[in-house]
């Protein structure tokens, strides 16, 4: 009986190891088919399965020249403009400030009014100089009387000493009393004249014509000696200062006459070249170029300028606008081939020439024959040609 038991035991065993086999190997079978699908997949999503193109141009399928007007690629010489750029800047500005620490009692201009030479700007409270002048001006008739005194005791000396009623020491001392009395109305007078100048500077005028561009006080505000009140400049005196590239400020002189592009106004005044600082800036390689500009109502300080500055003579290839074929950003011609395929490609533009004329960079060679588009079909290449 125990025999059989044992017996029945290993066949048990023998079937559970069987079975986990079986498992073991279905699910090694299972991994390598996932990962078949897996490789199939991504092998189909990078395009594995499809039938790829040769990289280069493709001329359009059947595509020659109709009766289309064609045009030719020139090669032409233009004159080169270089830009730089800069800000308008007045040659002369002219800080208005008080010589007198006072309180400010008015002030006549604000920002962007044009004065005059002469026109008063500010006035300051005058009550304590106004007294310095009375003062002054008592001071001067007290010594004007001593003066007066002291010339008549002199002649009075004087005639005695001619008839020997006087001595010498009597006339010297009038003399001197003559001569201090003379001194201390002459340093009266003086003190009156400063006291005057004083109470002047309590109102300030323009030295020059001018706009206001800036006030930085207001009445009641304390005003000390050299501290800014306004700033005006003269606007016949506005200059574009800008950095110049070296290579092309080597070759400007004082004198020379440039163009100025302002973009706000959009407009190109005629310019002279003032000044050139004799120091390059190291970093940027360039110079500080000032060209002064015509007077104008227009221009302010501060706005933005372009210096056009001529470089030389460049060769570079144009064509016409309408052989431009324009597709959202892209810029493309319709080249016609020696076997009269037309062929499109992609180009490059840079700035207009002269009318209907437009430079090109890159995409076609000189000579080379382009197909000129109406309105009406620029948009498409099959308008343009004809298929056989």
């Amino acid at each position: 009986m125990w025999y059989q038991v044992i017996q029945s035991r290993d066949g048990i065993l023998n079937k559970l190891a069987l079975k986990k086999n079986f498992f073991g190997l279905s699910k090694v079978i299972g991994m390598i088919a996932a990962m078949g699908v897996l490789i199939a997949t991504v092998a189909w999503l990078s395009g594995m399965f499809e039938k790829k193109i040769e990289p280069g141009w493709q001329p359009q399928a059947g595509g020659r020249l109709g009766n289309q007007t064609t045009d030719t690629v020139h090669e032409v010489d233009k004159e080169t403009i270089e830009e730089a750029i800069g800000t308008l800047k007045a040659s002369s500005r002219t800080i208005v400030s008080a010589k007198l620490m006072a309180t400010i009692e008015e002030i006549t201009v604000t920002a962007g009014d044009q004065v005059e030479k002469g026109q008063t700007l500010i006035r300051l409270n005058d009550q304590e100089y106004q007294s310095r002048l009375a003062q002054a001006k008592r001071a001067l008739e007290a010594a004007t009387a001593n003066r007066e005194q002291a010339e008549k005791q002199f002649e009075r000396v004087q005639s005695l000493q001619e008839q020997n009623a006087a001595s010498r020491s009597d006339f010297d001392d009038a003399s001197r009393d003559l001569q201090v009395t003379i001194a201390d109305e002459a340093r009266a007078m003086q003190a009156v004249r400063e006291a005057e100048v004083m109470l002047s500077y309590a109102t300030v005028t323009a030295a020059k014509s001018g706009r206001i561009v800036d006030r930085t006080a207001e009445p009641g505000d304390i005003a000390q000696p050299g501290q800014p009140i306004l700033t005006l400049y003269d606007e016949t005196s506005l200059r574009l200062e800008a950095p110049v590239m070296e290579h092309l400020a080597v070759k400007l002189r004082p004198g020379d006459e440039l163009d100025v592009k302002v973009d706000a106004l959009n407009r190109v005044y005629r310019a002279t070249v003032d000044e050139i600082v004799p120091q390059a800036d190291a970093p940027s390689r360039s110079f500080l170029v000032k060209a002064s500009l015509p007077k104008s109502e227009d221009l302010y300080e501060g706005m933005f300028g372009r210096l056009l500055i001529p470089a030389g003579i460049r060769r570079h290839l144009c064509l016409n606008t309408d052989a431009v074929v324009r597709i959202g950003q892209l810029e493309f011609v319709d080249v016609v081939l020696p076997d009269g395929i037309v062929e499109r490609r992609m180009i490059k533009t840079g700035n207009l020439g002269m009318p209907g004329r437009q430079e090109v960079l890159s995409g076609v060679d000189v000579g080379e024959r382009v197909v000129l588009h109406s309105d009406d079909n620029r948009g498409s290449s099959e308008g343009d040609v004809d298929n056989e």
